[in-house]
């Protein structure tokens, strides 16, 4: 035990440099004011008070939200029936379905995103075929069109994984049983398969949530840097003005509502597991 507590040595060490320090720095960073040293540093919460009392920073952060909740609901809306369409398949046919979901995740994110240029463009692929047929073409790039539908592309395959994994895990005897007692399919659907697939769903809500909330990669290719998103606005901060202090505050609002946001989906996980071991005990005494 003790030769293994030494192997974790390394890997503390590196997770220190690499996500302690960088948090506190940001930490410190965001209670401090500009232009301060190491050495004396001026704690201020003037950076929060900016960020909550300008209307267009919470435009911004209400905007990063509804945009991370309409992808989740449209990646769910997709993914659970696609994800149940696999499981019902072959063991064989599964790793096929599953690996043409994961083949475009092989590929760079900014290669995937930046390829919808060519599809959603003045001249792209869309529009040629509408001016082909005498149509009139659309406007669809740098609009929340294409922001969306860009993070629901480059997430949804986090939803169908991890949908797939709780169904394909799924019991079947659970199932027939079901049947058994006299359950159509959209009872037994109710009352057997989606709530045992909820920690799946669960999970994917997470994958897709967490980051579609603070992506700017997607914002600023489909966006044309002209649609700010929380992500965007924290790159502009650092990047662009330099108000690393600025910057910092906003990461660290942001990390509290992704930790907010974790704590609330493992919440009802576990209130789940907790029924279902309920009902199985119950079972178990009947």
């Amino acid at each position: 035990m003790k030769a293994f507590r030494k192997l974790l040595i390394p890997y503390l060490i590196w997770g220190s440099f690499i996500i302690v320090i960088p948090m506190l720095l940001i930490v410190v960073y965001a209670f401090s004011r500009p232009g301060n040293n190491v050495v004396a540093l001026t704690f201020t919460f003037d950076n929060f008070l900016r960020f909550f009392t300008d209307q267009v920073f919470l435009s911004v952060l209400i905007k990063s939200l509804r945009i991370a909740f309409v992808t989740t609901v449209v990646s769910f809306i997709i993914g659970y029936p696609v994800a149940y369409a696999i499981a019902k398949r072959s063991e064989r046919q599964q790793l096929m379905l599953i690996l043409l979901i994961t083949i475009p995740m092989w590929i760079n994110t900014l290669i995937r995103t930046y390829s919808w240029i060519s599809v959603l463009g003045d001249f792209g692929i869309i529009n040629n075929i509408l001016m082909f047929f005498n149509l009139k073409p659309l406007t669809m790039m740098y609009t929340e069109f294409a922001v969306q539908l860009g993070m629901v592309y480059n997430f949804l395959p986090f939803m169908i994984i991890q949908v797939y994994t709780s169904l394909a895990k799924m019991d079947q005897s659970l199932i027939d049983a079901s049947y058994d007692l006299g359950a159509n399919r959209f009872e037994t659907f109710m009352r057997v398969v989606f709530p045992l697939s909820l920690p799946g769903v669960i999970s994917g809500i997470t994958l897709v949530f967490l980051p579609a909330v603070s992506t700017f990669s997607i914002p600023a290719l489909l966006g044309g840097g002209q649609y700010a998103l929380i992500g965007s606005l924290i790159e502009k901060q650092f990047i662009n003005v330099g108000d690393w202090n600025f910057g910092s505050a906003i990461s660290l609002i942001m990390a509290l509502i992704i930790m907010a946001s974790m704590y609330l989906t493992q919440y009802f996980d576990t209130d789940k597991t907790i029924i279902k071991k309920e009902e199985n005990n119950g079972s178990a005494q009947a």
